[in-house]
């Protein structure tokens, strides 16, 4: 009969079972001297056969015992080198993890494989219990380093996350300035289009005064004081297109900004812009006011409008 059909667990295994069947196995093997009667002799050949029989079913369980051992004894030592992986991923990680701590109790395994290691020098009564206890610890510590593990997973898996919806934010927001940009640019367009038309229109019919091409500072503002009624305007525009334009180019036809390219009285930006109001706009003041008054008239709608802008932005 094998040690396996006489015990439920390699716990059965009791040092008094054990102990029973050497002593039997001994007893067989030297015999008894001295005058025994017929009856004990035939008890003692039986205890001998029984002890013989405990005896050699041992062999087998014990070589069971033995691997067994030594696979647990594999398996906690990879166990331990789990949790130092585990653990050495979540310290560099360096991100919040939804665990108390990344430290993993390994100290019950350690001691365990241990003694598993000194397999040779330990009682074989006791090896089936310190496999067990080792079995039951290589699991806790399994268990606590995969729940490190998929703490771990978990955080980086929310950080790439929070990564690709902070860049899908940035490009919607760089999407949206470009389109203000150019939605901003053809409004300023086609205003500086109307404002040019305008002035190209109005100039023509106003009622300037000809002759001699104006070109003081003094014949340049009354010659523009004189054109605002033809734009409906009252002669109060006068004060701040006075300052508007003195401001810019100080009533000088030939006012140049050489950083912006700016030039004329009304510093049109180009200069040859004011070619719409009349081809000598190059050397005549009352040209440069046809076509800056025809300007302010489409942009702003009146010389107290421009000079508004130009205060609080310091153009027009």
């Amino acid at each position: 009969m094998l040690l396996s059909s006489l015990r439920p667990s390699r716990r059965a295994l009791t040092p008094a079972t054990v102990a029973v069947g050497l002593i039997l196995g001994l007893t067989a093997a030297g015999g008894i001297s001295g005058s025994v009667p017929a009856q004990a002799d035939t008890g003692a050949s039986t205890a001998a056969r029984s002890g013989a029989a405990v005896t050699t079913s041992v062999a087998q369980p014990l070589s069971d015992i033995t691997q067994d051992a030594l696979d647990a004894l594999a398996d906690g030592r990879a166990a331990l080198r789990a949790a130092a992986e585990a653990k050495a991923t979540a310290d560099a990680s360096a991100l919040p993890l939804e665990v108390e701590s990344t430290f993993i109790d390994t100290r019950e395994l350690r001691g365990y494989v241990e003694q598993l290691t000194e397999l040779e020098v330990t009682p074989t009564l006791l090896v089936p219990d310190i496999t067990d206890d080792t079995s039951s610890a290589t699991q806790r510590v399994r268990d606590a380093a995969a729940a490190l593990t998929g703490a771990v997973e978990k955080a980086e898996a929310k950080k790439a996350a929070e990564e690709a919806a902070r860049k899908a934010a940035e490009e919607a927001a760089r999407k949206a300035a470009e389109e203000k940009a150019a939605a901003d640019a053809a409004a300023a367009a086609a205003a500086e289009a109307a404002a040019e038309r305008a002035a190209s229109s109005r100039g023509v019919a106003s009622a300037a005064p000809t002759g001699a091409p104006t070109t003081s500072a003094a014949d340049a503002k009354a010659a523009a004081r004189q054109m605002l009624g033809s734009y409906g305007w009252s002669d109060d525009q006068f004060s701040c297109l006075d300052s508007l334009w003195t401001r810019e180019s100080g009533w000088n036809y030939q006012a140049y900004n050489a950083s912006s390219g700016a030039t004329g009285i009304p510093q049109s930006l180009p200069g040859s812009k004011m070619a719409s109001a009349g081809s000598d706009w190059q050397t005549n003041a009352t040209t440069q006011i046809k076509w800056g008054l025809g300007y302010i008239a489409g942009r702003y709608g009146s010389p107290c409008a421009a000079w508004g802008h130009s205060q609080s932005t310091g153009w027009y």
